[in-house]
Protein backbone atom coordinates (compact mmCIF):
# COMPACT_ATOMS: atom_id res chain seq x y z
CA UNK A 1 0.00 0.00 0.00
CA UNK A 2 2.86 2.61 0.94
CA UNK A 3 4.43 1.59 -2.83
CA UNK A 4 0.61 2.78 -4.42
CA UNK A 5 0.97 5.99 -2.59
CA UNK A 6 4.53 6.80 -3.62
CA UNK A 7 3.78 5.66 -6.86
CA UNK A 8 1.01 8.24 -6.96
CA UNK A 9 3.49 10.79 -5.52
CA UNK A 10 6.26 10.08 -8.50
CA UNK A 11 3.07 10.12 -10.97
CA UNK A 12 2.01 13.61 -10.17
CA UNK A 13 6.23 14.85 -9.46
CA UNK A 14 6.48 13.90 -13.34
CA UNK A 15 3.51 15.04 -14.38
CA UNK A 16 4.13 18.04 -17.10
CA UNK A 17 4.45 21.73 -15.00
CA UNK A 18 1.89 24.33 -16.13
CA UNK A 19 3.02 26.32 -18.85
CA UNK A 20 5.37 29.07 -18.47
CA UNK A 21 2.51 31.52 -19.23
CA UNK A 22 0.17 30.44 -16.97
CA UNK A 23 2.70 30.53 -14.33
CA UNK A 24 3.78 33.92 -15.23
CA UNK A 25 -0.59 34.96 -15.42
CA UNK A 26 -1.13 32.96 -11.49
CA UNK A 27 2.05 35.45 -10.72
CA UNK A 28 0.82 38.70 -12.02
CA UNK A 29 -3.11 38.08 -10.59
CA UNK A 30 -1.44 37.29 -7.32
CA UNK A 31 0.51 40.49 -7.56
CA UNK A 32 -1.31 43.58 -5.25
CA UNK A 33 -2.68 46.62 -7.74
CA UNK A 34 -2.42 43.77 -11.19
CA UNK A 35 -3.49 46.12 -13.91
CA UNK A 36 -5.33 44.98 -17.17
CA UNK A 37 -2.46 46.20 -19.09
CA UNK A 38 0.04 43.55 -17.13
CA UNK A 39 -1.97 40.66 -17.28
CA UNK A 40 -2.12 41.68 -20.79
CA UNK A 41 1.12 41.22 -21.72
CA UNK A 42 1.85 38.05 -20.42
CA UNK A 43 -0.81 36.38 -22.42
CA UNK A 44 -0.90 38.08 -25.64
CA UNK A 45 3.08 36.35 -25.80
CA UNK A 46 1.21 32.77 -26.41
CA UNK A 47 -1.21 33.31 -29.98
CA UNK A 48 -2.66 29.81 -29.05
CA UNK A 49 -3.69 31.06 -25.12
CA UNK A 50 -4.80 34.14 -26.38
CA UNK A 51 -7.19 32.71 -28.96
CA UNK A 52 -8.58 30.23 -27.01
CA UNK A 53 -9.09 32.66 -24.19
CA UNK A 54 -10.52 34.83 -26.86
CA UNK A 55 -13.06 31.98 -27.92
CA UNK A 56 -14.52 31.52 -24.77
CA UNK A 57 -14.93 34.71 -23.82
CA UNK A 58 -17.08 35.34 -27.00
CA UNK A 59 -19.02 32.30 -26.06
CA UNK A 60 -22.41 31.32 -25.25
CA UNK A 61 -21.69 31.50 -21.89
CA UNK A 62 -20.75 35.25 -21.20
CA UNK A 63 -23.54 35.84 -23.07
CA UNK A 64 -21.82 39.42 -23.79
CA UNK A 65 -23.86 41.84 -25.99
CA UNK A 66 -21.06 42.31 -28.81
CA UNK A 67 -18.02 39.95 -29.66
CA UNK A 68 -14.63 41.12 -28.20
CA UNK A 69 -11.33 41.01 -30.51
CA UNK A 70 -9.00 42.79 -27.65
CA UNK A 71 -7.68 40.89 -25.05
CA UNK A 72 -7.09 44.07 -22.61
CA UNK A 73 -11.47 44.79 -23.60
CA UNK A 74 -12.00 41.56 -21.90
CA UNK A 75 -9.98 41.83 -19.04
CA UNK A 76 -11.50 45.02 -18.27
CA UNK A 77 -15.20 44.00 -18.77
CA UNK A 78 -14.55 40.78 -17.11
CA UNK A 79 -12.04 41.04 -14.48
CA UNK A 80 -8.48 40.01 -13.86
CA UNK A 81 -9.88 36.85 -11.72
CA UNK A 82 -12.07 35.35 -14.43
CA UNK A 83 -9.70 35.89 -17.75
CA UNK A 84 -7.25 34.53 -14.79
CA UNK A 85 -9.80 31.39 -14.17
CA UNK A 86 -10.43 30.59 -18.43
CA UNK A 87 -6.56 30.27 -18.83
CA UNK A 88 -6.18 27.87 -15.47
CA UNK A 89 -8.33 26.08 -16.77
CA UNK A 90 -7.89 25.99 -20.06
CA UNK A 91 -4.20 24.67 -19.38
CA UNK A 92 -5.66 22.04 -16.74
CA UNK A 93 -7.86 20.49 -18.95
CA UNK A 94 -5.66 20.68 -21.94
CA UNK A 95 -3.07 19.14 -19.82
CA UNK A 96 -4.78 16.33 -18.04
CA UNK A 97 -8.51 16.09 -20.29
CA UNK A 98 -6.93 13.39 -22.64
CA UNK A 99 -8.49 10.50 -23.66
CA UNK A 100 -4.56 8.37 -22.76
CA UNK A 101 -5.54 9.79 -18.86
CA UNK A 102 -8.82 7.93 -18.46
CA UNK A 103 -8.08 4.22 -18.27
CA UNK A 104 -10.78 3.12 -15.71
CA UNK A 105 -13.14 5.83 -15.81
CA UNK A 106 -15.45 7.30 -18.86
CA UNK A 107 -13.56 10.57 -20.01
CA UNK A 108 -17.10 11.91 -21.52
CA UNK A 109 -19.16 11.03 -18.28
CA UNK A 110 -16.12 12.51 -16.22
CA UNK A 111 -16.21 15.81 -17.86
CA UNK A 112 -19.72 15.91 -18.32
CA UNK A 113 -19.73 15.87 -14.12
CA UNK A 114 -17.38 18.49 -13.56
CA UNK A 115 -19.18 21.00 -15.59
CA UNK A 116 -22.19 20.04 -13.79
CA UNK A 117 -20.35 20.38 -10.47
CA UNK A 118 -18.65 23.48 -11.76
CA UNK A 119 -21.85 25.44 -13.11
CA UNK A 120 -23.97 24.55 -10.39
CA UNK A 121 -21.63 25.62 -7.13
CA UNK A 122 -21.77 29.23 -9.59
CA UNK A 123 -25.36 29.20 -9.01
CA UNK A 124 -25.37 28.13 -5.61
CA UNK A 125 -22.72 31.33 -5.12
CA UNK A 126 -25.66 33.28 -6.54
CA UNK A 127 -27.99 31.81 -4.28
CA UNK A 128 -26.17 32.57 -0.84
CA UNK A 129 -25.34 36.18 -2.34
CA UNK A 130 -21.81 35.86 -3.60
CA UNK A 131 -20.39 38.88 -5.30
CA UNK A 132 -20.80 38.47 -9.36
CA UNK A 133 -17.06 38.97 -9.36
CA UNK A 134 -15.95 36.21 -6.90
CA UNK A 135 -18.93 33.42 -8.65
CA UNK A 136 -16.21 32.41 -11.49
CA UNK A 137 -14.01 31.26 -8.95
CA UNK A 138 -16.72 29.18 -7.47
CA UNK A 139 -17.56 27.49 -11.17
CA UNK A 140 -13.68 26.69 -11.88
CA UNK A 141 -13.34 25.30 -8.21
CA UNK A 142 -16.26 23.10 -9.17
CA UNK A 143 -15.10 21.79 -12.43
CA UNK A 144 -11.68 20.83 -11.13
CA UNK A 145 -13.22 19.44 -7.71
CA UNK A 146 -12.67 15.50 -8.94
CA UNK A 147 -8.72 16.02 -10.36
CA UNK A 148 -7.34 13.69 -7.74
CA UNK A 149 -8.79 11.00 -9.90
CA UNK A 150 -7.35 11.42 -12.38
CA UNK A 151 -3.74 10.01 -11.70
CA UNK A 152 -5.86 7.51 -9.27
CA UNK A 153 -7.37 5.93 -11.96
CA UNK A 154 -4.37 5.72 -14.69
CA UNK A 155 -1.60 4.36 -12.64
CA UNK A 156 -3.96 1.81 -10.81
CA UNK A 157 -6.23 0.92 -13.44
CA UNK A 158 -7.14 -2.52 -12.53
CA UNK A 159 -6.97 -1.38 -8.85
CA UNK A 160 -9.09 1.51 -9.43
CA UNK A 161 -12.05 -0.86 -10.74
CA UNK A 162 -11.81 -2.45 -7.80
CA UNK A 163 -12.38 0.72 -5.70
CA UNK A 164 -15.54 1.92 -7.90
CA UNK A 165 -16.57 -1.95 -7.39
CA UNK A 166 -16.30 -2.05 -3.65
CA UNK A 167 -18.34 1.38 -3.64
CA UNK A 168 -20.26 0.10 -5.74
CA UNK A 169 -20.96 -3.00 -3.28
CA UNK A 170 -21.17 -1.16 -0.06
CA UNK A 171 -22.93 1.91 -1.76
CA UNK A 172 -20.37 4.53 -0.10
CA UNK A 173 -18.57 7.30 -1.10
CA UNK A 174 -15.87 6.44 -3.51
CA UNK A 175 -12.83 7.79 -1.74
CA UNK A 176 -13.65 5.38 1.52
CA UNK A 177 -12.84 2.70 -1.47
CA UNK A 178 -10.08 4.75 -2.51
CA UNK A 179 -8.44 5.01 1.03
CA UNK A 180 -8.66 1.20 1.64
CA UNK A 181 -7.88 0.09 -1.63
CA UNK A 182 -5.45 2.40 -3.48
CA UNK A 183 -3.86 3.31 -0.45
CA UNK A 184 -4.61 7.07 -0.86
CA UNK A 185 -8.16 9.14 -1.95
CA UNK A 186 -8.51 11.56 -4.84
CA UNK A 187 -8.89 14.46 -1.90
CA UNK A 188 -4.97 13.84 -1.24
CA UNK A 189 -4.22 12.79 -5.14
CA UNK A 190 -6.43 16.24 -5.87
CA UNK A 191 -3.81 18.05 -3.41
CA UNK A 192 -0.77 16.84 -4.18
CA UNK A 193 -1.87 18.41 -7.98
CA UNK A 194 -2.52 21.47 -6.83
CA UNK A 195 0.45 21.93 -4.73
CA UNK A 196 3.15 20.87 -7.89
CA UNK A 197 0.95 23.35 -10.24
CA UNK A 198 0.86 26.00 -7.32
CA UNK A 199 -2.36 26.77 -7.62
CA UNK A 200 -3.98 28.93 -4.65
CA UNK A 201 -5.45 27.84 -1.25
CA UNK A 202 -9.03 28.13 -2.19
CA UNK A 203 -8.36 25.37 -5.38
CA UNK A 204 -5.91 23.32 -2.68
CA UNK A 205 -8.71 23.16 -0.36
CA UNK A 206 -11.21 22.39 -2.61
CA UNK A 207 -9.85 19.36 -4.26
CA UNK A 208 -8.76 18.14 -0.84
CA UNK A 209 -11.98 19.45 1.36
CA UNK A 210 -14.90 18.71 -1.24
CA UNK A 211 -15.58 15.59 0.58
CA UNK A 212 -15.30 17.05 4.25
CA UNK A 213 -16.10 21.01 3.83
CA UNK A 214 -16.08 21.14 7.78
CA UNK A 215 -12.21 21.05 7.22
CA UNK A 216 -11.68 24.07 5.16
CA UNK A 217 -10.10 27.06 6.61
CA UNK A 218 -12.77 29.52 7.86
CA UNK A 219 -11.84 31.74 4.90
CA UNK A 220 -12.61 28.79 1.92
CA UNK A 221 -15.30 26.95 4.04
CA UNK A 222 -17.62 28.92 1.72
CA UNK A 223 -16.40 27.64 -1.55
CA UNK A 224 -15.55 24.29 -0.77
CA UNK A 225 -19.32 24.01 0.96
CA UNK A 226 -20.92 25.19 -2.25
CA UNK A 227 -18.90 22.51 -4.42
CA UNK A 228 -19.14 19.79 -2.25
CA UNK A 229 -22.79 20.67 -2.93
CA UNK A 230 -22.98 20.81 -6.40
CA UNK A 231 -21.11 17.69 -6.28
CA UNK A 232 -23.73 15.81 -4.68
CA UNK A 233 -26.43 17.58 -6.70
CA UNK A 234 -24.80 15.84 -9.75
CA UNK A 235 -24.44 12.40 -8.16
CA UNK A 236 -27.99 12.29 -6.62
CA UNK A 237 -29.31 13.94 -9.91
CA UNK A 238 -26.69 11.63 -12.24
CA UNK A 239 -25.76 14.11 -14.46
CA UNK A 240 -22.51 12.96 -15.83
CA UNK A 241 -20.47 10.45 -13.24
CA UNK A 242 -16.79 10.68 -11.70
CA UNK A 243 -17.46 7.15 -10.50
CA UNK A 244 -19.09 8.52 -7.04
CA UNK A 245 -22.64 7.16 -7.18
CA UNK A 246 -23.91 7.02 -3.91
CA UNK A 247 -24.21 10.23 -1.61
CA UNK A 248 -23.88 9.83 2.25
CA UNK A 249 -26.93 11.46 3.81
CA UNK A 250 -25.27 12.66 7.08
CA UNK A 251 -22.57 14.49 4.84
CA UNK A 252 -25.60 15.47 2.50
CA UNK A 253 -27.25 17.40 6.02
CA UNK A 254 -23.77 18.35 6.87
CA UNK A 255 -23.11 20.60 4.02
CA UNK A 256 -26.79 21.78 4.04
CA UNK A 257 -26.05 23.02 7.39
CA UNK A 258 -22.59 24.83 6.44
CA UNK A 259 -24.22 26.25 3.27
CA UNK A 260 -27.49 27.23 5.62
CA UNK A 261 -29.98 25.79 2.83
CA UNK A 262 -32.68 22.75 2.45
CA UNK A 263 -32.22 20.41 -0.01
CA UNK A 264 -35.50 21.72 -1.47
CA UNK A 265 -33.98 25.29 -2.27
CA UNK A 266 -31.87 23.56 -5.02
CA UNK A 267 -35.14 21.60 -6.56
CA UNK A 268 -35.95 24.65 -8.51
CA UNK A 269 -32.37 24.79 -10.41
CA UNK A 270 -32.49 22.15 -13.28
CA UNK A 271 -33.67 23.84 -16.33
CA UNK A 272 -30.78 26.36 -15.29
CA UNK A 273 -27.96 23.75 -14.98
CA UNK A 274 -28.67 22.39 -18.03
CA UNK A 275 -28.46 25.12 -19.96
CA UNK A 276 -25.49 26.48 -18.31
CA UNK A 277 -24.18 23.20 -18.64
CA UNK A 278 -24.51 23.29 -22.67
CA UNK A 279 -22.77 26.93 -22.81
CA UNK A 280 -20.00 25.96 -20.60
CA UNK A 281 -19.41 23.04 -22.81
CA UNK A 282 -16.61 25.44 -24.77
CA UNK A 283 -14.12 24.79 -21.88
CA UNK A 284 -13.96 21.68 -22.87
CA UNK A 285 -12.56 22.61 -25.80
CA UNK A 286 -8.76 21.15 -24.96
CA UNK A 287 -10.21 17.75 -24.42
CA UNK A 288 -8.82 15.60 -26.75
CA UNK A 289 -10.38 12.32 -27.56
CA UNK A 290 -8.85 9.19 -28.66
Amino acid sequence: MQDQEETIKDYIDRMPSLSTTVTKVLQVCNTPNAAPNDLNRVISLDPVLTGQVLKMINSAYYSLPNQISSLTRAIIMLGLNTVKNLALSTAIIGTLGKQESFKSLPMDAFWAHSICVGVTAKLLAAMINVPTAEREEYFVAGMLHDLGKIPLNNCFAETYVQALQLADLEQSALYRSEKLIVGIDHGAAGSLIAKKWQLNDTIVETLSFHHSPERASEKNRKIVAAVALANLYANIYEIGSAGDLYSESQHLLSVLELMGMKWDDLRGLGVTVMSEIEKAQVFLQGVEKG
